[in-house]
């Protein structure tokens, strides 16, 4: 099991301990707030059970079927987790409005907040874990569990300040209104999973900042070449896809032309990811478009960094 797998895993058993928490601190108190603090910690739960599982799908090698692997197996569990996020603030706005029109005075209020504090608390941890290790792991699933948490951490905070405020000045009303602010929260929250997760599977190119660094490491070793236009780009889940024409002599050998295809992608993989994986069609000097990627002609050839041995 990949250590991506190992978090996602783990992320199931945090977020069933948070779980157990919340409901136990709405248990005692009765507040409509924190119940809509626990019902998305469900999400959580369910969520992680399904990042765990994308993990597992994406980690597969390609075979005949998928002969560009099964990476993109992440971006549907990220839109699953949007979708989950959308219908638990459907489900919380539900339970405001019944609040708004019969208000409950709440039980223990002291006690339910220091329960849902410590659950807070170890969901803060373990969100920013989650994201940084999804951004080093270049894991989509766990990047959107991340958030998910954080975004969980965020309304829990407004949450305790709000059934605070309830307990101290007795206005009953205000359990539910905050109710509805966390569930407009939530789905905002939903809104922004689903839009950046619809991206990977329509193939959105690399950031700029990206797109930047792959055409400079394509100039720098590309000496002997003459330009390289066409540069294209996506992502899926941990894996980067760039392809390009790269334009040389007509009088080139296919040998000299394959060592400068060779240079150039050591480099890109060592700048943008060994992850990367990269096709270049060599083409003679008359199709040239004059565009893309200069390179001077006689620019020295550079000796790309060996690329780390697995």
């Amino acid at each position: 099991m990949d250590r991506a797998s190992q978090a996602a895993l783990a992320s199931i058993f945090v977020g069933a301990l948070v779980l157990g928490l919340k409901f136990l601190a709405y248990w005692v108190t009765g507040s409509v707030a924190l119940y809509s603090d626990a019902l998305e910690s469900i999400i959580n739960v369910v969520a992680a059970g399904a990042a765990f599982i994308a993990l597992r799908v994406s980690s597969q090698p390609a075979d005949a079927n998928h002969p560009y692997g099964h990476a993109k197996a992440e971006y549907f569990s990220a839109v699953f987790e949007g979708l989950l996020v959308v219908l638990a603030a459907l489900s919380i706005l539900r339970e405001a409005y019944a609040g708004l029109l019969d208000p409950q005075p709440l039980d223990a209020p002291a006690l339910g907040l220091a329960i849902n504090g410590v659950a807070s608390a170890i969901n803060a941890v373990w969100g920013w874990t989650l994201l940084r290790w999804g951004r080093s792991l270049r894991a989509p699933a766990l990047v959107a569990d991340g958030r998910h948490v954080l975004t969980d951490v965020y309304t829990s905070g407004g949450v305790l300040v709000g059934v605070g405020l309830v307990a101290v000045t007795g206005w009953q009303i205000l359990d539910p209104i905050l109710a509805a602010i966390v569930a407009l929260n939530i789905l905002w929250s939903g809104y922004v999973m689903v839009r950046d997760s619809v991206g990977g599977l329509m193939d959105e190119a690399v950031p700029p900042e990206t797109m930047a660094r792959i055409r400079e490491a394509i100039a720098r070793t590309g000496g002997g070449a003459l330009e390289a236009h066409d540069v294209r780009t996506r992502h899926a889940g941990r894996l980067t896809f760039i392809d390009f024409h790269l334009v040389v002599p007509g009088t080139m050998s296919v040998s000299e032309a394959h060592d400068i295809c060779d240079r150039i992608e050591a480099t890109l993989k060592q700048d943008i990811g060994a992850d990367t994986i990269i096709s270049i069609h060599v083409e003679p000097e008359e199709k040239a478009k004059h565009a893309g990627v200069a390179i001077a002609r006689n620019r020295p050839r550079q000796t790309a960094p060996e690329a780390s041995e697995t």
